[in-house]
C-alpha cells in the first residue's frame, strides 16, 4: 500500500524573496548574514544544493506584554536567600 506523505514545507527556499547560501559560505559570513536577517532578509543555509537550515528575523512583539501577569500568584519566601542545606549543595558537586 502507498501512502501518501504530505510535505507542507517543500517550497521552502523557492521565493524570490529568499537567497540560498551554501553551508561554507554561511559560516565564512555568518554575522554578515545574521546582520541580514535582522534586516528583515530571509536566506537558505543548503548544503550540496539540499536545503538545511532557514535564517529569518526575529518575530517582532505586536503589543506590549502586560505587567503583572502573574500578580497574586507567585511568592517568595521569607527564607529565599539563606543557605541551601548540605544536601543540596552536596548534590551540585
Amino acid at each position: 500500500m502507498d501512502a501518501k506523505v504530505d510535505h507542507r514545507l517543500t517550497n521552502v527556499g523557492q521565493g524570490t524573496a529568499m537567497n540560498t547560501i551554501n553551508l561554507y559560505e554561511a559560516k565564512t559570513h555568518l554575522s554578515e548574514l545574521v546582520e541580514r536577517a535582522a534586516q528583515g532578509e530571509e536566506i537558505i543555509i543548503a548544503k550540496a544544493g539540499r536545503a538545511l537550515a532557514r535564517l529569518v528575523p526575529l518575530a517582532k512583539r505586536t503589543s506590549p506584554r502586560p505587567l503583572g501577569l502573574l500578580a497574586g500568584q507567585v511568592t517568595i519566601g521569607p527564607d529565599f536567600d539563606d543557605p541551601l542545606p548540605e544536601e543540596i549543595l552536596q548534590a551540585f558537586k
